[in-house]
């Protein structure tokens, strides 16, 4: 494609992405996965669903699924190869359903689910059960924390999200055995292409974009891409209204026909007035059914983040197929949070406010190197991985007073002064391996091992540091060919959690260790343009530190356990994903997962009991899109139903009863229409909740605090998306 000949006399993407070389260079810097094919050739991906392999790359493909992806393993695998529950969010997946953030890819990916459960703006994410504790962006982990910083990922700079469910520790090292979600980056095109977004929205929600792609020299060896978004947006909540701001870069240089080098930076800015405090329920544990515009937060408040990354990929192509490839991954990330809660704290219960101000510096610094390729041995060819990583997570934390839980609710912002400060750095190292052995034409044995030394130094109380040394996280899959489009397979993988807890000799508890065993069928389609799955899994996470009851002979009577808590999630994920015809994208599954508690030494009335109650067991959730040929050939359709079972949480009461919060199970619909107006603009409109559906998408705990977190309302969303 080819700019306007009005353009190209000002050089206008040559410009823009010439300056954006300069900034991406003197930003010294780390990550990025790519595709495995030739680095002297950039693939485009395919732009055909039938006749045509797809590549890893998403964008301009109009798929839901794609050819490869190496989240699991970091073997390149096609879906059918890969032996655990995986997902992509492509990018045609995200404009469809006009995403913005990684809250709405959570929102869409079978088997995730989005938790407000620490306030409307700090958000965490689960899978089968259990917390998702980090992000990955393209392919190098970042530990995650919605309670403190929490930002959410800004879509604009991804071509997809890849998603693997249950224990994922060969990839990401420590964690819960939940999921992986990776994040992987848009990178600079063959030709030129400039696109121009602009989206308006329910409730002043405004958004433009800009995204600008070319060549940077005649022989195409040095590519470029910028992109800039913002995003100005009020809300349902009276008073609510929050902004994202958003610079990405990325260059591309063939060094040789071997060697490829890729440099980036990006820089995220988010801020929003409404993040902490939900609403109320009744003393007697009931929703008090408020408006869904009641904002019980106060006018003084605001959530105010900075992100700066940088990253860089170094790829080398050796002999025999070998392949050499560096990822390297450092941001910064500096967040001021002041917010209030109405509380139930004093004696009385009268509603008064909880106040709090931090701010966080977060730093987070990621390498990983590998070697891959393959190998002969006895008479087939296998595949091997050979790599090491190193994380640097370092926090510190600036606390303020007052810190007041009984705070008037009719009193202005409180006058906070600094504190003191205090700060962690948590370090981990690893080596891994992973090899994918051919013991038959259709029988596959992936094997993997990876050793962690992971060290937690409390810069403000030694007695506070934990290690762990050596410790092993395995990885087993078998995949057995039934025929051309159908396989089996059965695998194991584990993950491991450091517990700061400490026994009675004052050493830290073992690791917990969450242990995911699963067996599957998968099914591809239309040369891998379709992919089905079903699973059945389980996942015991075990030696979760319990307090001691007899304290005789502790070296701290304050924190004394034992790793004797056990806790077990099973059920069931079925998917389907890509082209069911040409013209007609399919993206949805449904999940069943029960997670209840095996062993509970200090509370043995929990053993068989849901461990947590205010996530939902049953998740369906599908979208649709479809492309009329013909007379109706520039018209498309499409949209999304998700439905999730009953939550509920036991409320305690202050006459020391209970009672058992509910949300009922809930369908939420969205409607889709694009029309392409000729080949360079295409607009389309999002209607969502078009039943105005309404519900608690999270639920309170307590009568002390508040909780209740409502859905968003029916609301519009119309895009114009110009490409020349």
């Amino acid at each position: 494609m080819s700019c306007p000949s009005s353009l190209l006399s000002f050089n206008f993407p040559r410009s823009l992405l010439a300056m954006a070389v300069c900034m991406s260079t003197i930003n010294p810097a780390l990550a990025d996965e790519v595709k495995d094919t030739d680095p002297a050739v950039f693939e485009l991906g395919a732009t055909q669903i039938t006749n045509t392999q797809l590549g890893s790359t998403t964008e301009g493909t109009s798929s839901y699924t794609t050819g490869a992806m190496s989240t699991a393993t970091k073997l390149p695998m096609t879906m059918r190869e890969t032996p655990q529950a995986t997902t992509v969010i492509t990018r045609q997946r995200m404009d469809d359903q006009a995403m913005t953030s990684i809250n709405d890819v959570v929102n869409a990916t079978p088997g995730l689910f989005l938790s407000y459960a620490n306030g409307p703006g700090r958000q965490s994410y689960k899978a089968r059960g259990f917390d998702i504790d980090n992000l990955m962006y393209d392919g190098i982990p970042s530990g995650y924390n919605g309670v403190a910083v929490g930002a959410q990922p800004n879509l604009a700079m991804f071509d997809r999200v890849e998603v693997v469910r249950g224990a994922t520790g060969l990839v990401t090292g420590a964690g819960n055995p939940s999921a992986a979600i990776n994040m992987v980056r848009k990178r600079p095109l063959a030709e030129q292409k400039v696109t121009l977004t602009g989206a308006a929205g329910s409730w002043d929600d405004y958004r433009g974009e800009l995204d600008a792609s070319s060549p940077l020299n005649d022989s195409g060896t040095l590519r470029g891409r910028v992109v800039t978004s913002y995003r100005d947006a009020n809300s349902f909540i009276d008073g609510a209204e929050e902004d994202h701001g958003l610079f990405y870069v990325i260059t591309e240089a063939d060094l040789s026909d071997d060697t490829t080098l890729t440099l980036g930076f990006s820089h995220q800015k988010d801020q929003t007035n409404y993040f902490w405090g939900a609403s109320m329920v009744g003393l007697d544990g009931r929703h008090l059914d408020l408006p869904r515009s009641y904002n019980p937060g106060t006018s003084w408040e605001d959530k105010d983040q900075e992100i700066n990354t940088v990253f860089a990929e170094l790829r080398h192509h050796l002999a025999n197929d070998w392949k050499l490839q560096i990822n390297a991954n450092y941001a910064e990330q500096n967040a001021l949070f002041s917010g209030s809660y109405q509380s139930r704290w004093a004696a009385d219960r009268r509603l008064e406010r909880t106040v709090w101000q931090a701010k966080y510096d977060e730093n987070q610094a990621g390498v990983d190197a590998f070697f891959s390729g393959p190998f002969d041995a006895l008479g087939r060819s296998h595949e091997l991985v050979l790599g090491a990583s190193k994380r640097i997570y370092d926090m510190t934390t600036h606390s303020y007073s007052p810190y007041d839980m009984n705070w008037p609710l009719d009193a202005g912002k409180p006058n906070f002064v600094g504190t003191g400060d205090g700060r962690a750095v948590t370090t981990q190292d690893g080596v891994y391996l992973t090899t994918r052995l051919s013991l038959a034409d259709p029988l596959k044995l992936i094997l993997g091992g990876r050793l962690d030394w992971y060290d937690y130094d409390n810069k403000d109380s030694s007695t506070a540091d934990y290690k762990v040394t050596r410790n092993v996280t395995r990885y087993a899959g078998l995949v057995y060919d039934l025929d051309d489009r159908h396989s089996v397979y059965v695998s194991y993988s584990d993950i491991f959690t450091p517990q700061s807890e400490k026994d009675s000799t004052g050493t830290p508890v073992k690791p917990i260790v969450g242990k995911n065993y699963e067996i599957g069928l998968k099914g591809e389609y239309l040369d891998g343009a379709l992919n089905a799955s079903v699973a059945v899994f389980r996942i015991d996470q075990e030696n979760r530190a319990v307090a001691l009851t007899d304290l005789r002979g502790c070296a701290d009577a304050n924190n004394c356990n034992e790793p004797s808590g056990e806790i077990r999630s099973q059920g069931i994920d079925l998917e389907l994903q890509g082209a069911v015809t040409e013209n007609w994208q399919v993206g949805g599954g449904y999940t069943y997962a029960r997670t209840h508690t095996i062993k509970d030494a200090a509370n043995p009335q929990n053993v068989n009991q849901q461990f947590d109650t205010d996530t939902p067991e049953h998740l369906f959730k599908l979208t649709t899109s479809y492309q009329f040929q013909g007379p109706l050939e520039k018209l498309r359709v499409g949209g999304n139903v998700s439905w999730q079972s009953r939550m509920y949480n036991d409320v305690a009461l202050l006459d020391g009863g209970s009672y058992r919060l509910k949300q009922g199970a809930y369908a939420v619909t969205d409607l889709m229409a694009g029309y392409r107006v000729n080949k360079d603009l295409d607009v389309q409109l999002n209607a969502n909740n078009i039943f105005d559906r309404k519900y608690y998408s999270t639920i309170a705990n307590s009568v002390s605090y508040g909780g209740d977190v409502y859905g968003t309302p029916r609301n519009l969303m119309l895009t114009a998306k110009y490409s020349f």
